[in-house]
Order: structure tokens, then C-alpha cells, then sequence
């Protein structure tokens, strides 16, 4: 039986023995349970829409390889290649952003979409684990340039280019950007990951009051200027026959306790079954107890993601596990909070387990980044 010994000194082995395999594992497992949701809610969806069943498979084969090489290849890379690749990734993110308002294609009434040769993906999707990295990066080296409170140190707000300043108006630009294409979703997503990593970072709460009153501006800001999210806000508290929602709930209710397995039907019906609503398909189709023992292990790689953020000896590395621990978590929330129809529909997937190519693609590399640096934290330091 070939077994891997320690004394192999060679980089695989060495990856092998520093990686953190609970967390790992725990990801592996998630991804096959995506794989599993697109045979099975997918076949229904292909099937109503006249597709053959295998049509969303087919369609996964080439994000999922692209994952997996994206998963394992960052969380072989050091910290020093993590920021490099992050400065390189965030460019390209921010120049997609911007050509998609200069070549619009509107999608579903949004400009999120950036096409190329046929090819589409969000830049605001893509733009996330570079975002966590560098942001990460900034307080790190601002801790380093202004000692340990860099929030009331005056100096730190003078225009330097390591400063609030710059930092602030390329986030501000970005945001601003993303909410106009319009997906205010993801503008809070981003706004509340930078919260946290801020609070983290040693934000005073005293000032929770200013974080709180941007969320207010831009909730009414989308209420204000856009029509679509004042009326699906309207109907928040109601639940409108042969809407998403009304489909969303009584999927989960027709899965009872055990699953419906093949009397399963709502679910083929159900609106972006394999995407957004992805939890109430398999809430039908397993059952609520395997739609609760999904929850849970999400919350288990939270938590590993939470306890490695507080026990991290660099200060680069606390910050950016906070930050992938933050953006993981709101974006579980999104998603299921949607799918239970107590918020209006953001529009954002279950990570790992929705269908969806350039998103299953992201959070591999933002958990490969966040393995690599765990690594090299326990290990080198």
C-alpha cells in the first residue's frame, strides 16, 4: 500500500502534511453535494425546459475541473504570490466592471454581465476573493505604518498612498459602480464584509452608528431610484400566488421531513432551481432533516474559518480569514434568507452547492487562497 511519509521531501508532500485536511475535507464534501443538486434538481429543470436531464452536467464539467485545478493550485501559493495574484486579479476585475458600462448587455434589466467570444461571467462575482486579499493587505500594512490604531491616528487620514484616502474612494468607486449596474445585493454583501474586517481590524464601536447609517442610504437609495426593488420590497411581507417565493416555500413544505425523492414537483417549477433557490429544491427533494444537516455543515467551515482567524499569528492573515470567513457566511445568509423569503431575492448562490460557473470558480479560489495562508501561517510562523 503506498503510503506518504513526512521524510518525502518534496512540495506535495509537504502541501499534504501543512494543510488543514478537516477544512479541506469539509469543502470536498460540500462541492460533491453541489454535484449531487445539479443531477438531481437539474434534471427537473432541464426536463421542463426540454433540455436532456444530464443538459446542467454537461454544462458544469468545465467550471468544476476549472475549480478544482483553481482550489488546490492556490492553496499551494505562498503569501508573497497570494498578493501578486490579488493586484493582477483585482485590475482585471475593476477594468471588466468598467467595460460593462461601456459595452452594455443587459441581462434581466442589469448590467452585470461582462461578455467575451461568447463567454459571460459578473466582474463583481470575480472581483470578491482579490477584494478580501487586498483589503486584508491594506490594514495589515497600515497597522505597520501607523501603529495600532490606525482609526484615530490623524495622520493615517492625511493623503498619503498609504492611507484612508485612496483605499476609500477605490472602494467607494467600486460600490458605487456595482449598485448601478443594479445589484444592491452584492453592494451590501461587499459593504458588510468591510465592515466586519474593519471591526476586526480594531474599528471603534462607538461608530457602529456610521455603519449603520450607510447601510440606510444605500437601502434607500435602491428604494428610491429603483423601481424593481420598491415593488418586490412592497410585497416582503405578503406572498404573491406563482411568485419565486410562494414556489420557494411550499417546495420546502413538499419535502416534509424525509424528501419527496421522485414525486418531487414544485421544484420543476421553481424559478432558478439549480441557482438562487437551490436550498428549497433540495429541502424537497432529500428532505428537511438533510436540508438541516446542509446547514449545519456550512456552519462548521464557518466556524473552522472563525477559530483559524483568531489563533493566526500575522495580522495580514487574521484579516484576510475574517474577511473569507465574512463574505462565506453573508452569502450563505443571502441565499438562504432568500430562499425562505425573508428578504427580497438577491440573486446569489449557495457556495459550492448552487449551479453556477464563474461563482463556483470564485470560492475556490478564495478557499484555496484561505487554505494556502493558513498554511503558511501555522507552519512558517
Amino acid at each position: 500500500m503506498l503510503r506518504i511519509t513526512r521524510s518525502e521531501e518534496s512540495k506535495l508532500t509537504s502541501w499534504y502534511f501543512e494543510i488543514d485536511r478537516g477544512l479541506l475535507g469539509c469543502i470536498l464534501i460540500l462541492i460533491v453535494i453541489g454535484l449531487l443538486a445539479v443531477v438531481s434538481v437539474g434534471a427537473a429543470e432541464a426536463a421542463h425546459k426540454g433540455d436532456p436531464w444530464f443538459f446542467f452536467l454537461k454544462k458544469a464539467l468545465l467550471p468544476y475541473s476549472m475549480g478544482f485545478v483553481a482550489l488546490f493550485g492556490f492553496s499551494m501559493l505562498n503569501k508573497k504570490q497570494v498578493i501578486r495574484i490579488s493586484i493582477v486579479g483585482l485590475v482585471l476585475g475593476i477594468i471588466a466592471l468598467l467595460f460593462t458600462f461601456i459595452n452594455k448587455h443587459p441581462k434581466n434589466g442589469s448590467l452585470r454581465w461582462f461578455y467575451m467570444g461568447g463567454f459571460s461571467f459578473m466582474p463583481s462575482d470575480f472581483l470578491k476573493p482579490f477584494f478580501v486579499v487586498l483589503t486584508a493587505w491594506f490594514l495589515s500594512k497600515m497597522h505597520k505604518v501607523y501603529g495600532s490604531d490606525i482609526f484615530m491616528n490623524k495622520d493615517a487620514f492625511k493623503f498619503k498612498l498609504i492611507s484612508w484616502w485612496p483605499y476609500a474612494i477605490l472602494f467607494a468607486i467600486c460600490i458605487a459602480l456595482i449598485f448601478m449596474h443594479p445589484d444592491v445585493g452584492t453592494a451590501l454583501l461587499y459593504t458588510g464584509v468591510l465592515a466586519i474586517m474593519l471591526f476586526v481590524a480594531g474599528f471603534p464601536y462607538k461608530f457602529l452608528p456610521v455603519i449603520f447609517s450607510v447601510f440606510g442610504v444605500m437601502a434607500v437609495a435602491a428604494l428610491t431610484f429603483m423601481p424593481h426593488i420598491k415593488k418586490r420590497a412592497a410585497h416582503i411581507f405578503d406572498i404573491a400566488r406563482d411568485s419565486q417565493a410562494w414556489y420557494s416555500i411550499n417546495s420546502i413544505r413538499h419535502g416534509g421531513l424525509f424528501g419527496s425523492g421522485e414525486e418531487a414537483y414544485v421544484k420543476e417549477v421553481l424559478p432558478e432551481s439549480t441557482n438562487d433557490f437551490v436550498y428549497s429544491a433540495i429541502a424537497e427533494d432529500w428532505g428537511a432533516i438533510s436540508a438541516c444537516a446542509l446547514v449545519v455543515l456550512l456552519f462548521v467551515i464557518l466556524s473552522k474559518l472563525i477559530k483559524h482567524a483568531s489563533m493566526a499569528k500575522d495580522d495580514f492573515v487574521v484579516y484576510a480569514v475574517a474577511g473569507a470567513a465574512a463574505l462565506f457566511g453573508g452569502q450563505i445568509c443571502f441565499n438562504l434568507m432568500t430562499a425562505l423569503h425573508l428578504v427580497i431575492d438577491k440573486g446569489m448562490t449557495l457556495p459550492f452547492v448552487s449551479y453556477g460557473g464563474v461563482s463556483f470558480v470564485v470560492f475556490c479560489i478564495l478557499f484555496g487562497i484561505t487554505l494556502a495562508l493558513i498554511r503558511e501561517d501555522t507552519w512558517n510562523n
